[in-house]
């Protein structure tokens, strides 16, 4: 049980600084507010690449030598559907593409936190569930790969901010605020695959699958909206190769 705490505290602990690395990004927002389109969807494109190449080599390659692909493609689809539903009970609106879940008096700027949360907690629980393996190389890449891309989400969250009449220290933190549901719902999941291990292979997969969700209906069609989509694949080849290479690197 102590190797366990020790895993867990791994996971919570590299969780919070990808979550901090949300608000280290949005700090340009003091120095410029309005970055082209072109490089705003580059930069989400990178943050779609990251997130598909821990989803295929982080989660779903060891969910399937973990627990046999049955079980992989059943976590994957539970995690997907879970997503699909949190999107569509909970309140919530997107910068471009508006409004999405029951209708809601709450402020925008609550409405626009929502949004970036539910986005960032499959992140969270990818970077728990990775350390539940205790492997702490597999798990630091992860990690440092969902830091990289929130660095650039952090800016795309603080700036249309910043553009909407929000100070600049005001931006920063809310933008920080979203990253930091990562380690909570990280802990969660690491506490679980390792207190309870057979829910290990289907942690793996229900993260892939929620994440790869939030992939395929935000953020790539996102990053598409403005009509820049070449700079956006490009980004999200970029993302890819890099996270793959980290993941290599750290294996």
């Amino acid at each position: 049980m102590i190797s366990g705490l020790h895993f867990i505290g791994l996971g919570f602990g590299a969780s919070l600084a990808a979550g901090i690395a949300t608000g280290v990004g949005s700090l340009p927002a003091f120095f410029f507010t309005r970055p082209s389109d072109k490089v705003m969807d580059a930069m989400l494109g990178f943050a779609a690449g990251v997130m598909l190449a821990v989803t295929a080599f982080g989660l779903i390659v060891p969910a399937v030598d973990e627990g046999g692909i049955w079980v992989a493609v059943g976590g994957l689809a539970l995690g997907a559907a879970f997503l699909a539903l949190v999107d569509r009970l909970i309140p919530h609106t997107h910068f471009i593409s508006g409004p999405e879940g029951p209708s809601s008096r709450l402020r925008r700027i609550w409405l626009l936190i929502f949004a970036i949360t539910i986005h960032n907690m499959p992140e969270g629980l990818a970077v728990g569930v990775s350390f539940g393996t205790e492997d702490v190389g597999t798990g630091a890449a992860l990690a440092l790969g969902i830091g990289l891309q929130n660095m650039p989400e952090g800016l795309a969250v603080a700036l249309p901010l910043v553009r909407e009449g929000y100070t600049p220290r005001r931006a920063v933190w809310y933008s920080t605020l979203t990253g930091l549901v990562e380690p909570a719902v990280a802990l969660l999941g690491v506490s679980l695959v390792i207190i309870l291990a057979p829910l290990l292979p289907l942690g793996l997969a229900f993260a892939a699958g929620a994440m790869l969700y939030v992939v395929a209906d935000e953020i790539i069609p996102e990053s598409h909206r403005k009509g820049h989509e070449k700079e956006a694949t490009l980004g999200t080849i970029v993302g890819f190769g890099l996270m793959m290479t980290l993941d290599n690197l750290f294996a």
